[in-house]
């Protein structure tokens, strides 16, 4: 099958970050502080997600450490079902909404009808892992507080 991506109405700009589960955040960022040589930046606690977050920079990109304040949470459930480790792969866009409506038209289920606010100032969606080999994919767009 050819695939035409001459009018694709959307383009993932780069990898805007690797979210990886952790059980505690605390030393987690001790590990990836020795691992990568610099301490994180940033903890955010986002409310809506029940996860307490944690963000490095590796040079252009982005590493997100995310605890779960809740076990029933998003990451509470995939820490205890599979443990410690990568939980997402998050794209940043331009236009959050026009991805989406693209997404959906290309047969992606989407996690979300509408996109949320997420950390690090961004507006989230993601995508179905079972529609990306397994790997759940976040879309992320950067709020312009005016």
């Amino acid at each position: 099958m050819y695939l035409n991506f001459q009018n694709r109405k959307y383009m993932f700009d780069k990898i805007e970050h690797i979210g990886i589960a952790v059980k505690d955040l605390e030393a987690a960022n001790e590990l990836y502080a020795k691992l990568l040589g610099a301490p994180h930046y940033k903890i955010e606690v986002v409310e809506s997600e029940s996860v307490r977050t944690s963000f490095f920079q590796v040079g252009p990109n982005k590493i997100e450490l995310l605890e779960s304040t809740n076990p029933d949470s998003a990451i509470g459930k995939f820490v205890a079902r599979k443990g410690e480790g990568m939980h997402h792969i998050a794209y940043a866009v331009e236009d959050i909404e026009a991805a989406m409506e693209q997404l959906k038209a290309d047969g992606f289920r989407l996690l979300n009808e509408k996109p949320k606010r997420g950390a690090d100032n961004k507006l989230v969606c993601f995508v179905h892992p079972k529609d990306c080999s397994g790997v759940l994919v976040e879309l992320c767009q950067e709020i312009c507080d005016s």
